[in-house]
């Protein structure tokens, strides 16, 4: 972890004493169950592309590093009052501010989590037998959005291949599909027709295992805000945050690729892989630089968002143009 001095931090960059304090308490007390933000405001089709929250390199401070994180240590952790104000989560509304503006009356408890399709032991999980405390490390991750934002979140969670391994899946299982909670009355945004609801992501086999790939419950130490994606969301740092599904309700492995909801709205600008790639614009804007939330000057966009160390090796022979 890199360590500054005073005089080199900005104000804007120091974290609330207090939030330091109750956070350090949070990971010494044992992990707490924390639930995880959820990616993607929508906007009209015709205007705007979706975004996501999230994440960067795993905490050395939890003893939860993985070797060779892009960057370690080297990342200002974005505002938490960013991180649960500017959100792109269209179950909600299409603009930042809709979903915490809008989620309060979303009820992120009893939850129950399927785990089905192509998996020996499928079965379905109440949200405390699902997630087990012990198992919930702090993750630092960089997100990267295509919108051409970005931050830097420390999470709250554990791998997705927990799960896969637990419900051990079949030989002929190829991918991994993934499916939002739908509840129009809670969800305004579900009662227009910006998407088809509920919404549905997706991953390679290989891609939900990886061990940088996890399922947040939390974040800075708290329990996931609804405008986040409580209380279960998926984070995978190397993509685009459309792909970080947020209030999930089912797991389901198959043998084809799964239809994802951005793909199926416009398959000419969000593909099914998403890896980000600044020499892959987007058709309407460039990928080559970023914002990162909470300050004013641009910075590189990273190839596979700066974990190509960790994940590029399984896109090796892959025309990363074509399979965008």
């Amino acid at each position: 972890m890199l360590i500054k001095k005073p005089a080199d931090i900005p104000s804007s960059e120091i974290t609330d004493e207090r939030l330091y304090v109750n956070r350090r308490k949070f990971m010494a007390a044992a992990g707490g169950l924390g639930l995880a933000a959820a990616a993607g405001i929508l906007l009209p089709r015709a205007l705007r592309g979706p975004g996501g929250d999230g994440g960067g390199l795993v905490s050395t401070e939890s003893g939860g590093a993985v070797e060779g994180s892009a960057a370690q240590g080297r990342d200002e952790l974005t505002p938490e009052n960013k991180v649960t104000t500017y959100n792109n989560y269209y179950e909600f509304g299409t603009d930042k501010g809709d979903p915490a503006e809008n989620s309060g009356s979303f009820r992120p408890r009893p939850w129950t989590v399927a785990v089905e399709g192509l998996v020996k032991k499928p079965a379905s999980y109440q949200l405390e037998d699902f997630i087990k405390p012990s198992k919930i490390e702090e993750r630092i991750y960089r997100m990267r959005c295509v919108e051409a934002w970005s931050m830097v979140i420390p999470w709250n969670g554990f791998p997705l291949s927990d799960v896969l391994r637990r419900a051990e899946p079949l030989p002929s299982a190829r991918y991994v599909e993934l499916t939002t909670v739908f509840r129009p009355q809670e969800m305004p945004g579900q009662r227009r027709d910006v998407l088809d609801w509920p919404y549905k992501e997706g991953l390679r086999l290989d891609e939900a295992m990886h061990p940088l790939t996890i399922l947040a419950t939390g974040l800075y130490g708290k329990n996931l805000p609804n405008q986040n994606g409580a209380p279960l969301r998926l984070v995978v740092p190397w993509k685009y945050g459309f792909k970080g599904i947020k209030s999930i309700v089912k797991i389901r492995l198959t043998e084809t690729q799964p239809n994802t909801a951005w793909n199926d709205a416009n398959a000419d600008e969000y593909g099914f892989y998403a890896n980000v790639n600044p020499d892959v614009d987007h058709p309407r804007w460039s990928q080559a630089k970023e914002r990162r939330i909470g300050e004013l000057r641009k910075r590189d966009t990273l190839p596979f968002n700066g974990y190509a160390d960790q994940v590029a090796s399984m896109y090796r022979g892959m025309d990363l143009r074509r399979y965008y």
